[in-house]
């Protein structure tokens, strides 16, 4: 894939500035992966449609933020990274006020689709920027862990504050407060981050139809298998629809001269390990997250505000597990910030699997706050993935990333969500089994990503133990 860039890196004169603008974008894409959890049952109850229109909800945003993001990381190279992150932001905010005025369920999922096509433009520019502005590689990785960091936060943060803002006004608010978000952000992005340099290169139609198919199909299976049974045409058809929409985007990607996907990218071992651990954290934490949220307010019977506040626990652990991964990753390098953030997962995951009927609440509250460490792994895994990407090709990489990431998170939601549909929402063992399991494929492209030794962000690689 050849690219040139018309002038050299620039770097803004207001750093920090600059990082609150890029961290803002991050924190409101994350929250809305998130905010809608605890809010599913009361927009079921206002807008009608059962668990299966309910998880097209949540998935409609993953699907389309999946589905554009490596587009969107190709265009931030060829038109400017800040260009393409200020467009997303105006087009997120928009479509957070359309799902705030939905009047029925299909608007509010087609209004979802629109949020998600917004956040797959600012998330990718947000990261390259970031590489962009911070050159040196002990500063890119402590940027990188407060981005990280406040990305986690918000996603952490969307129980909560939807619960809240469900009891004291109305399910509706979690979109309607994103619009000052965006509307602050584009603000501070044009005032403090510099414009990347511009390569060009063709925009690949063929692979963004297939990718798209591909991904929609699959998650769309296996949804609707959890509602139809796993026997039954339409899931199965969807399902192979997907499989075969993925084996043809990798045959294309490998045959264009100018790919969306450059296969080469994976050789490099840090930067395939990683993309493969990020996809399988979102996996386990989107699908876990979604799983307990309709666990309490089903067998539980908790309502939408204290789901939210039984989170808490979790939402606390995740933001402290992003901010030690930052400072941890500095000192001791990437891998054992990701093995122990790994680790962390898959023990809370098992502490959910034995939850019965009536939980108990306790052990729900211990096992997710437990889950939430998992986090430790977020920002050292990003380093690791970015330090295996060309420069010149940044917006790409973090592109391919934050695909792998929330396809993880898309297919995370369907898989654990079906699982709870199909045993009748009684207990969390199959969910999280299949997380558990997840979480130990992680641990070896954790593995895969940072070899036989520890790699410290700045410094020279120290020989394996």
């Amino acid at each position: 894939m050849t690219a040139t860039a018309t002038s050299a890196i620039p770097v803004t004169t207001r750093p920090r500035l600059a990082l609150v603008a890029l961290s803002l974008a991050f924190f409101a894409v994350q929250l809305d992966a998130t905010v809608v959890n605890v809010a599913l049952e009361t927009i079921s109850r206002d807008l009608g449609g059962g668990i299966g229109a309910q998880q097209w909800v949540v998935a409609a945003y993953t699907v389309a933020l999946a589905a554009g993001m490596l587009t969107a990381g190709s265009l931030g190279d060829r038109h400017g990274a800040r260009r393409v992150c200020v467009l997303g932001l105006v087009v997120f905010g928009l479509a957070s006020a359309g799902c705030a005025l939905a009047p029925g369920a299909g608007w509010l999922v087609a209004a979802r689709v629109a949020q998600g096509l917004g956040a797959a433009g600012l998330l990718p520019s947000s990261l390259a920027l970031i590489v962009g502005q911070f050159p040196d590689p002990a500063r890119r990785a402590g940027a990188l862990g407060v981005w990280g960091g406040v990305g986690s936060l918000g996603m952490a943060t969307g129980p909560l504050l939807g619960g809240t803002l469900i009891a004291v006004a109305d399910w509706r608010w979690i979109f309607l407060v994103n619009v000052p978000v965006c509307v602050a952000t584009v603000v501070l992005t044009r005032l403090a981050v510099a414009e990347s340099p511009r390569r060009e290169h063709a925009t690949d139609v063929v692979g963004l139809v297939l990718g798209v198919v591909a991904l929609g199909a699959l998650t769309g299976g296996l949804i609707e298998a959890g509602q139809l049974g796993w026997t039954d045409p339409l899931p199965l058809g969807l399902v192979g629809a997907g499989l075969l929409g993925a084996v043809l985007f990798v045959l294309a990607e490998r045959r264009r001269a100018e790919p969306m996907l450059p296969m080469t990218m994976f050789s490099a071992r840090p930067f395939s390990g990683g993309v493969a651990a990020g996809g399988i954290f979102n996996f386990c934490l989107y699908g876990a997250l979604l799983a307990i949220s309709l666990f309490l307010q089903g067998p539980l019977g908790q309502d939408a505000f204290h789901a939210g506040l039984l989170l808490l626990p979790l939402t606390l652990a995740v933001g402290i597990g992003s901010t030690l991964s930052a400072r941890l990753t500095a000192r001791v390098g990437s891998r054992p910030p990701m093995l122990a953030g790994y680790a962390m997962g898959a023990l809370g995951t098992a502490i959910l699997a034995v939850a019965g009927p009536t939980g108990p609440v306790a052990l729900v509250v211990v096992g997710a706050t437990v889950l939430g460490f998992c986090s430790i792994a977020m920002p050292a895994m990003t380093a690791v993935t970015m330090g295996g990407v060309d420069p010149a090709h940044t917006g790409l990489g973090s592109g391919v990333l934050n695909t792998a990431r929330q396809a993880g998170g898309a297919l995370g939601a369907a898989v654990c969500g079906s699982l709870l549909t199909a045993t009748g929402i009684v207990s969390l063992t199959a969910p999280m089994v299949a997380a558990l399991l997840a979480y130990h494929v992680a641990i070896g492209a954790t593995l895969v990503a940072t070899g036989t030794g520890t790699v410290k962000i700045g410094k020279a690689p120290r020989a394996g133990r």
